[in-house]
Order: structure tokens, then C-alpha cells, then sequence
């Protein structure tokens, strides 16, 4: 199969990480925080259920965020750069849509080669001093069913989109007439095995060119 539009998460799929819990190990809640995470992506729990939590609990600030870019460039998954050029070089509209924080992973989009405007992630404010003031609560990646939304939103005509992501949220692009594509490269997860149109198991994102392409 071949895809015009093809869409990337970010957080253990691009990134070998899941950057909200980069964030809390910070602070010294790593282990609370990484547990509302996995039960989350597994589809425990609802995603606007933790959202907010999560962050009420670590309060990033603007170099706590600086430091997670650099964190996500550092821990980029094998084969992610390889497999952007050859997207790129074809002419296909490349996008990564996350429910992570948009300022830490845009120095990674941007290595990429991806346009910021297709970057879809969630935007966090702060105050003058560079200390946690909020995040974009309409943001319908902080919620569930919102990549089904923004997925919908870049959709041109059927089975034109591929899908790439490890957790369930990814896997509700599907409902947009989305081709999902499972990774667990990094996380396997039964619950993205069971729902993806494929899954991959190998450690490089190499693996999903030849389903895409």
C-alpha cells in the first residue's frame, strides 16, 4: 500500500521516551507519573483523566522543557531520520500528531524535517519568569478521541493516511478512515497488537517503510 498523508506519534515512536515521565523523574515523581502514563496509553484510563493531573503535579518550567527537546533528539528512535528523508524525498505529507508538550518536541520535528504547521502537539504557557503557568486546555490531543479529530481534519479522501504510534490514542485513528500502523519497537503493548492494521516488533522504525510505501 502507498499513503499521500502519514502521520507519526511521538513519545515512544519517534523517541525512544515518553516525555512527561522524562519530566516528572525530574522532579522526583517518576514513578507516580509513569504509572498514569502506561494506564493511559493502554487505554485504563482516559486520557483527559491524567492530562491535567500530571502537569498540576510537575509544574514544568521553560528549561525543564529546553532540557526535554534536547532529551528527545538524544533518545531518537533508530531508523526515524532515514525513514523522514525517504517520506520527504517522495513528496509525501509527513506529520507527527502527540499529546506531548508542542515547544519540546519541535527541535526534534524540525531534525526531521517536518514544517511546523505540521506539528500537532499541545501548547504550554508560562509566566514571565519561565516558571509553569498552563497548557492549552482545549487541546483536543489532551483528550480522548482527539487524534481521531485532528486525523479527520488532515484526511483528503479515503485510504490516503497511514498512522504510526505505540499506544491506544493512536489507534483511534481509525475511526477517521485512518491505515494504523502498531510500533513496538519500543513499548509492546497488547492492547495496540490487537487493534492495529499491523504491528511491528523491530527496535527501528525502518520496519514500517515497506507498509507505507
Amino acid at each position: 500500500m502507498s499513503f499521500n498523508v502519514i502521520c507519526f506519534d511521538c513519545d515512544s515512536t519517534l523517541s525512544k521516551i515518553e516525555g512527561i515521565d522524562e519530566l516528572a523523574r525530574r522532579v522526583g515523581v517518576g514513578e507516580e507519573m509513569a504509572k498514569l502514563t502506561d494506564a493511559a496509553m493502554n487505554g485504563a484510563v482516559p486520557l483527559e483523566a491524567v492530562y491535567e493531573q500530571r502537569l498540576a503535579i510537575i509544574r514544568p518550567d521553560r528549561d525543564s522543557i529546553d532540557w526535554l527537546a534536547d532529551v528527545y533528539i538524544e533518545q531518537i528512535v533508530d531508523g526515524a531520520k532515514p525513514v523522514f528523508d525517504a517520506l520527504l524525498a517522495q513528496g509525501k505529507e509527513v506529520h507527527i500528531i502527540s499529546g506531548g508538550l508542542r515547544q519540546a518536541i519541535m527541535p526534534l520535528a524540525r531534525y526531521l524535517g517536518v514544517p511546523d504547521a505540521h506539528v500537532h502537539a499541545v501548547d504550554i504557557y508560562f509566566h514571565e519568569d519561565g516558571s509553569y503557568q498552563s497548557y492549552q486546555l482545549d487541546s483536543p490531543l489532551a483528550r480522548n478521541g482527539g487524534k481521531a479529530e485532528v486525523c479527520s481534519a488532515l484526511l483528503k479522501e479515503p485510504g490516503t493516511m497511514a498512522v504510526i504510534g505505540d499506544g491506544k490514542t493512536d489507534m483511534e485513528a481509525k475511526q477517521a478512515g485512518a491505515y494504523v500502523i502498531g510500533f513496538g519497537g519500543v513499548v509492546d503493548r497488547a492492547i495496540v497488537r490487537e487493534l492495529a492494521d499491523v504491528y511491528v516488533t523491530e527496535p527501528s522504525l525502518l520496519a514500517v517503510l515497506g507498509h507505507i510505501l
